[in-house]
């Protein structure tokens, strides 16, 4: 007999900088499978900024990343209690921004950088979150195939979409492109897509290209 229990969770994630709730944007980075978000922060060190905000949370599973010791990532999810885990995430990720977000006086715009996995469970939490989000960037990654196409066709309507690929990437098959474009498609809404010569990373270029693009 199976049963559930519901309790108190503490997770963490990590802030380019004490928050003066005078930023003008907030970007929310959401980390991939088997990373940290303390290091995934790392690489958006040069875009820091008195007026903007980076939060990154961390997924709240762990693993070894090779054997029984050594190196240890976080991940969103795994095919195993899948459904409770994007519940979740969903509880964390709005209790996380509501919580920062309830301190400012104005309101700041909203951008979200999902990469990888981070990218499918960022839209998934993007759909149904109560705010509005100005900028939703999926980098080596995608919207998650099980989207309510109405909920995030309505949620994302005003929202500027921007898909970012390496043209090396070896996890990006023409499959997973067919059934993004496909999902894209269905959602009526034009995406900006970028590419750079690379793999399955970041690239500053392309990231100063959006993070510093004129307003």
């Amino acid at each position: 007999m199976k049963k559930s229990i519901r309790f108190e969770y503490e997770s963490h994630y990590f802030l380019s900088q004490e928050p003066t709730y005078q930023e003008d944007e907030i970007w929310l980075v959401v980390h991939g499978y088997g990373q940290l978000a303390e290091f995934f922060l790392r690489k958006f060190n040069s875009f820091f900024s008195q007026h903007r905000l980076f939060i990154a949370p961390e997924g709240t599973n762990y693993n070894y990343l090779e054997g029984f010791q050594g190196r240890v990532g976080a991940n969103w999810m795994t095919k195993h209690e899948r459904e409770t885990a994007i519940a979740n995430n969903h509880r964390l990720l709005d209790q996380l921004l509501d919580s920062v977000l309830e301190k400012y006086p104005g309101k700041p715009k909203i951008k979200v950088l999902g990469f990888s996995q981070g990218a499918a469970t960022a839209t998934r939490w993007g759909s149904r979150w109560n705010g509005k989000i100005d900028t939703f960037v999926l980098w080596a990654g995608g919207f998650a195939l099980d989207l309510n196409l109405e909920q995030a066709g309505a949620a994302f309507a005003e929202t500027n979409l921007i898909l970012v690929l390496g043209a090396k990437d070896e996890l990006i098959t023409p499959e997973s492109i067919a059934k993004q474009e496909d999902l894209i498609l269905s959602l009526g809404k034009d995406v900006i897509r970028l590419t750079f010569d690379g793999g399955h990373e970041l690239d500053a270029q392309v990231l100063d290209k959006i993070i510093n693009a004129k307003k």
